[in-house]
């Protein structure tokens, strides 16, 4: 197992579905004050959104049909997303659900902390270890990486 530092400041990404933006707005200008100490980034539309509701910048990445759900997905596979703050619409397919799903696969398996409603946000907004480093114990894939694969 290898470790990685979520520093005080986090790095939080954050994605929503065309019928989540107005709740993850909501959410966010609700925690206006505590997400100002992080620095934030988001998919396309999103971001341009959270920018004008928080008004302060967001690292604006490609909307996530066009690319940005992958590229926040290389994000946490390379170390550089603590948090992933993605309201999904479970009510509705997706014509990206591969990417979704991808997404949300990365996070799990680099460890990123992830919340995909309000409740989970709030859980993790409020834990004390937002404000503290913290180690995450990110997997080891070195046996994975070097498997014996026939050909």
């Amino acid at each position: 197992m290898n470790n990685r530092i979520f520093g005080s400041r986090k790095r939080i990404a954050m994605v929503a579905h065309d019928k989540k933006k107005k709740e993850l707005l909501e959410w966010a200008e609700h925690n206006k004050v505590l997400l100002s100490r992080h620095e934030l980034m988001a998919t396309g539309t999103t971001g341009r959104l959270l920018e004008d509701q928080l008004d302060r910048p967001v690292k604006k990445l490609l909307s996530g049909p066009l690319g940005g759900d992958q590229q926040i997905g290389a994000m946490i596979a390379a170390g550089e997303i603590d948090i992933l703050i993605f309201f999904w619409d479970p009510m509705e397919a997706q014509p990206h659900d591969s990417d979704v799903k991808a997404l949300l696969r990365l996070a799990v398996a680099w460890n990123c902390v992830v919340a995909n409603d309000p409740a989970t946000a709030d859980f993790i907004f409020t834990s004390p270890l937002m404000q503290q480093d913290y180690e995450a114990i990110v997997p080891d894939y070195s046996q994975y990486l070097h498997r014996s694969i026939e050909k």
